[in-house]
C-alpha cells in the first residue's frame, strides 16, 4: 500500500459545534465515567484476547464497553495504510480519536494495538486526555510470541516476507510506567482481565468520577 500524506493541524475556516449533552450526563447515564484502556505489546502477546475477555466481563458486569482492535481498524478506516513508520503512526492517531469520541460518548474503549514506539503512545494519550488514558503493557517476551505464532508471521518475518515487523526487524519500545504489566505467560487470561476489571472498577465507579488520584498511573 502507498503512504499517505499527514498534514498536521485543522484546515481553515472548520470551526468546531458544541451539543447541548454533558460528558457527566452521559456518565449519569451510564452509571460510571469512561476511559481508554491501551493496550500494547508485541504481536502473539495475547492483546486481542484480553481486550474481548475484558469487554464480554465489563458489558456482563453492567458496564458500556468496546473493543478497537487495530488488526479489525486495519479492514476499514486504516485499510488505506501500510506499515512505514509514518503510516504507523498514523494508524495509531485515528484509533486514539476513535477512542476519544466514544470516551466523549461516555464509553470504555479497549484499544488493542501494538503501538511500538514511545512517542507514537503518548500521541495517542494526548489526544484522548491524561485522565483518561491508562497504558497496558501486555509483556509476553518476544520468544513466547514468536513460540505461538498463531498467524504464522514471525515465520515470514524471520525468512524475509515481512518488512518492517516489530520484534524482528522493527523496535519496540516497552513502556516505562505502565499503569499495569501483564506477562501472558506468566498469568492466565482470567488472571490479566481480573486485574484490569479491578482497575476499571477502581477508575470508573461513580465514586472514582468525584476522586482526585488513584494508584494507576493514567
Amino acid at each position: 500500500m502507498g503512504e499517505v500524506s499527514i498534514q498536521a493541524g485543522v484546515p481553515a475556516n472548520v470551526f468546531r459545534t458544541g451539543g447541548r449533552i454533558r460528558l457527566v450526563d452521559r456518565q449519569r447515564l451510564f452509571g460510571h465515567a469512561s476511559m481508554t484502556i491501551w493496550l500494547t505489546g508485541l504481536s502473539g502477546a495475547g492483546k486481542s484476547t484480553i481486550a474481548y475477555d475484558l469487554e464480554a466481563r465489563l458489558v456482563g458486569g453492567g458496564f458500556s464497553a468496546v473493543v478497537l482492535d487495530g488488526d479489525n481498524l486495519r479492514h476499514g478506516i486504516n485499510r488505506n495504510l501500510g506499515f512505514t513508520e509514518e503510516d504507523r503512526r498514523e494508524n495509531l492517531r485515528r484509533a486514539a480519536e476513535v477512542a476519544r469520541l466514544m470516551n466523549d460518548a461516555g464509553l470504555i474503549v479497549i484499544c488493542s494495538c501494538i503501538s511500538p514506539l514511545r512517542s507514537d503512545r503518548e500521541m495517542a494519550r494526548d489526544i484522548v486526555g491524561e485522565r483518561r488514558f491508562a497504558e497496558v503493557y501486555i509483556s509476553t517476551p518476544l520468544a513466547v510470541c514468536e513460540g505461538r505464532d498463531c498467524k504464522g508471521l514471525y515465520a515470514k518475518a524471520r525468512s524475509g516476507q515481512i518488512a518492517h515487523f516489530t520484534g524482528v526487524s522493527a523496535p519496540y519500545e516497552a513502556p516505562e510506567q505502565a499503569a499495569l504489566a501483564l506477562d501472558t505467560s506468566a498469568l492466565s487470561v482470567d488472571e490479566c482481565v481480573s486485574q484490569l476489571f479491578g482497575m476499571v472498577l477502581h477508575c470508573c465507579s461513580p465514586a472514582a468520577m468525584e476522586e482526585v488520584g488513584h494508584e494507576y498511573h493514567i
